[in-house]
């Protein structure tokens, strides 16, 4: 599997991705050609070789030529809908788009249609963005991790005025990512940086196991003591390796004066919200009460949405939180036959091997109460399938 990590040292910006992209073999015609699908006239792609301290590193800069009227949310959903690039990165990129203002429209007491990108800074932002899912995809990168992120300190002035950096939107993005405080002055993870990283990356920390075909560097606007660059280093996991480690947000909240017959309720709202798991454990508390540890484990950007959930469906009044490294196994989904009907069944591989695969429990359910066959009688039919099945794609 191919893999990207990018090395944040000195911080990270949408041009810093895109000039790191190219240094590590991203052909820029093409990148041109392939943003050419945005039907955007008023920019041009530049980019040009520089050093920063002893390092060489491409340096790209999204130069607009003409005046743009400032865009709304509904002003760039309509550019990436109507632009000839594939499904998947439209999808990608609007759903960067949606989370970036709806956290501006957050900060500034807006409603998210109403929040819009600066001219310049408008048309730049959709480049950045674009241009480095379309990179990530035309050099073969499949998964996305990047290390902890480094963030200066002062003021940043902007089209409302002076900021605190980090900036608040880049601080909202940042939620259960880890960070680093360096004693510089500066912006060193701006907003577009913070929102395509948190969009992509699977897991924020070490050098995940890998073997480094390609480094590149992309060049930063601003002058350091040290190297104003974005490292980016892509290679191939071995075979035989399990998934690099991802960061995952543990919520964790004790209830013990509330109706157990919510809890069904509460898990299924966070499920179909789309947290990792869901689980509950049984504890005695103060007053020797009896009581139930909610347990939700969600991606690092989800962490806010899911403790709004758990606040306002429980009787909880505070919720602890921890970030964590998980390791995984590759995962897919197949269907196969069965003698009472189809069911698809889960498939675990470390490498290219299959380790693991189990039936999928809801789908033996509904074939045995179609077919009014014992459960345990479909799943046994079920698990013989998926041996055979095994068997043919090993």
């Amino acid at each position: 599997m191919k893999i990207a990590y990018f090395d944040c040292f000195s911080g990270v910006s949408g041009d810093m991705i895109l000039g790191a992209l190219i240094d590590a073999g991203l052909d820029v015609e093409t990148l041109r050609q392939n943003l050419a699908g945005l039907h955007l006239s008023e920019y041009e792609l530049k980019a040009s070789r520089t050093r920063k301290g002893a390092i060489e590193a491409t340096d790209v800069q999204v130069v607009v030529h003409s005046e743009v009227a400032e865009r709304k949310l509904i002003d760039i959903e309509g550019v990436i809908a109507g632009s000839e690039l594939p499904e998947d990165i439209k999808q990608a990129s609007a759903a960067i788009f949606r989370r970036l203002i709806g956290i501006e429209a957050t900060i500034h007491g807006a409603h998210p249609e109403d929040v819009h990108l600066h001219e310049v800074g408008g048309t730049d932002a959709i480049v950045d963005v674009v241009g480095s899912l379309l990179g990530l995809r035309l050099l073969g990168v499949e998964k996305v991790y990047a290390s902890r992120l480094p963030l200066g300190h002062g003021f940043v002035r902007c089209a409302h005025g002076l900021l605190p950096v980090p900036a608040p939107a880049t601080v909202e993005l940042l939620r259960g990512v880890p960070v680093i405080q360096l004693d510089v002055e500066g912006e060193l993870v701006t907003p577009t940086g913070a929102a395509i990283l948190t969009g992509v990356v699977e897991g924020f920390g070490p050098f995940p196991a890998m073997t480094v075909d390609t480094v590149g560097y992309g060049a930063g606007k601003s002058e350091f003591e040290f190297p104003n660059l974005l490292r980016i280093l892509i290679g191939s996991t071995t075979q035989k390796a399990a998934r690099a480690t991802e960061q995952v947000v543990l919520l964790e909240t004790n209830l013990d004066d509330m109706n157990p017959e919510l809890f069904d309720h509460i898990m299924q709202t966070l499920f179909e919200a789309g947290a990792l798991d869901v689980f509950l454990q049984t504890f005695q508390g103060k007053k020797n009460r009896p009581g139930v540890i909610l347990s939700v484990l969600c991606h690092p950007h989800q962490a806010q949405d899911f403790s709004t959930i758990i606040f306002a469906e429980t009787t909880t009044l505070g919720i602890r939180y921890e970030t964590m490294d998980r390791l995984c196994l590759d995962r897919e989904t197949a269907w196969i036959d069965t003698p009472h009907g189809q069911v698809r069944i889960k498939v675990a591989r470390l490498g290219e091997e299959i380790v693991n695969l189990s039936p999928e429990y809801e789908d033996c359910r509904r074939l045995a109460l179609e077919s009014g066959k014992p459960l345990k009688e479909v799943y046994a039919a079920a698990e013989a399938a998926a041996r055979q099945w095994r068997n043919q794609h090993e």
